[in-house]
């Protein structure tokens, strides 16, 4: 389960509603939530804003983490 869905969840959303307040489509939601496709910053922010969260709230966990240097 991706952490879009889980938040949409928590918050008690349908995909349709996060699709009526974001201005994402619905189809995208659900590729989004099913694997499929990756959003991009743009679509992340619209998304975040709807579900009243940061962007860094619908990342998986790791995602933001930049990788570690060694040396």
């Amino acid at each position: 389960m991706t952490r879009l869905k889980c938040v949409r969840q928590e918050k008690g959303l349908t995909r349709t509603e996060l699709a009526r307040r974001s201005g994402v489509a619905l189809s995208f939601i659900h590729s989004i939530e099913s694997g499929h496709k990756s959003p991009t910053v743009r679509t992340l922010e619209k998304l975040a804003a709807a579900l009243g969260v940061r962007v860094s709230d619908l990342l998986e966990e790791g995602e933001a983490q930049p990788e570690a240097r060694t040396g």
